[in-house]
């Protein structure tokens, strides 16, 4: 990968203060690359796990001293708030550290497209009118990250690289894979009808990047299972970057399928910073 400065980043689902947290990838990540924009949308801090129990080792410190950092050098930081921070939601427009805090901020691509940025829990129905069922579900995922550990540990011993076990299950599970599904859907209906061009989310630790009708969606993943992150180029074109042991790019909107085109538009009009899809290889 030879681009190592964006224009924008754009991180969610760490999970500090919970064992799943992959800081030591975090940590590589944030040395590695730099951008004029960073963009953290939710579940940065695990509130729910901290109020249950205090788990903060040095490397998530490290985590949230070198972001600060970012912010002191000049990097413009916004800090979306997501179900698991949401004690944040408090304090909306005001700013910690260099940090902002907002709710539904737009960024604009380098060839001028909208993209609404948001953590995408409002549209988890679980989440917003069961929260204890939400809870309940986060005990269960907490066990399957402890399994996915002890799975890696042995892997790492037997010379493999890092590979998310709860991941694959979860993705070929039909009841996850309809949520997902229908999660998606609604989160691109909801910039098509603000006529915005895109969305990017987190919450459901699925990094994507496809057109779901003529809405380019975008999901950032996660860093307990997959270590994913998106980034926008400084030509506009945005990709999904694995960042396990394996660094590389795993999705480019350059190799996405166009999508339709408007009755009147000129004949590729609009296609730099939105258009094709590769699944070169599964996220996680």
């Amino acid at each position: 990968m030879s681009e190592r400065k964006y224009r924008a980043v754009w991180l969610s689902d760490i999970h500090l203060g919970t064992r799943g947290c992959k800081a030591e990838f975090l940590l590589d990540f944030i040395r590695n690359n730099d951008a004029d924009h960073i963009y953290l949308l939710g579940d940065i801090i695990d509130g729910w796990r901290l109020r249950r129990s205090w788990y903060w080792p040095r490397q998530h410190n490290d985590v949230v001293q070198k972001i600060l950092r970012q912010a002191r050098k000049g990097t413009r930081v916004v800090y979306v708030p997501g179900n698991h921070d949401e004690f944040l939601r408090n304090y909306l427009d005001l700013w910690f550290g260099g940090i902002q805090i907002q709710e539904e901020p737009l960024h604009t691509t380098k060839d001028g497209r909208r993209i609404l940025m948001l953590h995408g829990d409002r549209f988890d129905g679980v989440v917003r009118y069961a929260k204890w069922l939400a809870m309940l579900g986060d005990w269960s995922y907490e066990v399957a990250l402890t399994v996915n550990h002890y799975f890696n540990l042995v892997r790492r011993r037997l010379g493999y690289p890092y590979w998310s076990l709860s991941a694959f299950l979860k993705h070929r599970v039909k009841n996850a894979v309809n949520f997902i599904s229908d999660f998606e859907r609604l989160v691109a209906d909801e910039a098509r009808r603000r006529d915005i061009d895109a969305v990017v989310c987190g919450h459901i630790h699925k990094a994507e990047l496809r057109y779901i009708g003529d809405t380019l969606y975008c999901n950032t993943g996660d860093w307990v299972e997959s270590c994913t992150a998106m980034v926008e180029g400084h030509q506009g074109v945005l990709s999904i970057l694995h960042w396990a042991d394996a660094k590389e790019v795993v999705c480019c909107e350059t190799e996405l399928d166009a999508p339709p085109r408007l009755p009147g538009s000129a004949e590729g009009e609009g296609v730099p910073a939105f258009a094709r899809h590769s699944a070169a290889r599964s996220p996680g």
